[in-house]
């Protein structure tokens, strides 16, 4: 009696997972193998493996898994690395700390695309301006450099900042949660023993904030791997001709682009990001065993 009252209470959730997670990538999968298909009759001419081999062949498709793997390995780490130092500075501070968390926290919760708008203002060269940061560059000497029109990787570095920028306030949060819920008793021991700070840091500080780092870094290669609002919001919704498109907007493009009306390749596409993001959690999830303290 009590194993059935216990499943009856997992039932809702049970079929809320199958009907909106379990459903659509079977559905999407089932998509992805149809070849030919026609999107107005609803039929296709057979199965098969070749919508896997178009999209992986597809210039398109392999220049937004090139920028997408660019964004998740600069932009995660950093974001990470940046966002704990910001938090050991915070938890130092005991006056205004609250002020301060709040300030930080602001990015997050401001809208995405109005973000955006102020990175362009600060990069983007018009006939009227220069961009606010092209005008410190000449400031110091330098040249002006096209961030929005221009070269590949002036491009990219505008993408990594303006993502290291939206998601760095949630890491902020949790880690400074984090770093004041561990025992200050640890580190009083540590004191009365000598210990430099950075053995303290390191044998202590990391391994009880290692939950909490191990969930940013999660998280944020899952997000990275999804980014796509990001690029829209600084180079318009034309990402292919701007060459900053990523998987998820080739996704996008596939269904309701300029090349839309394609779902077979779109859930080909969509297939091979789940198998990518799902083979770095895993590999994530294996390295946390060694290295993450509950």
């Amino acid at each position: 009696m009590k194993e059935i009252k216990g499943w009856l209470y997992l039932l809702p959730a049970t079929l809320f997972l199958g009907a909106f997670l379990v459903y659509p990538l079977v559905d999407v999968f089932i998509y992805s193998m149809e070849e030919g298909y026609n999107f107005a009759s609803q039929t296709y001419m057979g199965v098969g493996t070749y919508n896997y081999a178009y999209v992986l062949h597809d210039s398109y498709f392999l220049q937004a898994l090139k920028n997408t793997f660019i964004l998740v390995m600069i932009t995660v780490p950093l974001s990470t690395g940046i966002a704990l130092l910001i938090s050991l500075g915070l938890v130092s501070i005991e006056k205004l700390r609250d002020f301060y968390q709040t300030v930080f926290f602001l990015p997050y919760v401001t809208n995405t695309l109005a973000v955006g708008l102020v990175f362009m203002i600060l990069f983007k060269k018009t006939p009227y301006s220069e961009g606010m940061v092209n005008l410190l560059l000449n400031f110091v000497g330098m040249n002006s450099v096209d961030f929005m029109d221009g070269p590949y990787l002036a491009k990219m570095f505008v993408l990594c900042f303006y993502t290291i920028w939206v998601v760095m306030p949630f890491k902020i949060l949790i880690l400074t949660s984090a770093l004041l819920s561990v025992n200050p008793l640890y580190y009083s021991a540590a004191k009365v023993d000598g210990t430099s700070r950075f053995r303290t840091f390191y044998k202590i500080t990391l391994p009880m904030i290692s939950p909490s780092l191990f969930y940013l870094i999660i998280t944020g290669f899952i997000g990275a791997f999804k980014a796509y609002s990001d690029a829209v919001a600084l180079f318009g919704t034309d990402l292919n001709t701007a060459g900053m498109n990523t998987i998820v907007g080739y996704v996008y493009d596939m269904l309701y682009g300029n090349s839309g009306g394609y779902p077979s390749y779109a859930s080909a596409a969509a297939i091979i990001l789940f198998v990518i993001v799902l083979t770095i959690t895993c590999i994530n999830l294996l390295v946390s065993k060694k290295h993450v303290h509950y």
